[in-house]
């Protein structure tokens, strides 16, 4: 035993063991089939075509490989969706209440 009191190694070469880690990055979404639905479904304002050019243009991105503008044209899709989304369900909730109140008269 050595003064520290470990153990002596022999001379041979040292072992180092090491560990990576491999973090894979997850694709940016192009949120295609939301865009469908919005240009179909519920297309206020245009809004629902415009989230579709842009899921196009993200999926084109992520086809080439330019992830990052990839992940810009799928974050500009996913606004463009939730504006188109928020702006029928407003819409829709706006003509129910005024049917019931019509209704009611």
């Amino acid at each position: 035993m050595n003064p520290e009191g470990y153990p002596a190694q022999s001379g041979g070469p040292a072992v180092v063991n090491t560990t990576t880690v491999n973090i894979v990055a997850e694709p940016p979404k192009d949120h295609i089939i939301w865009s469908l639905l919005c240009f179909v479904y519920t297309n206020p304002c245009c809004l629902g075509l415009v989230a579709l050019i842009h899921s196009i243009k993200a999926r084109d991105r992520k086809m080439v490989g330019d992830l990052e503008g990839a992940r810009q044209y799928g974050l500009s899709a996913r606004n463009y969706n939730i504006a188109a989304t928020a702006l029928f369900c407003l819409i829709m909730l706006i003509f129910i209440i005024s049917v019931s109140v019509n209704s009611g008269k």
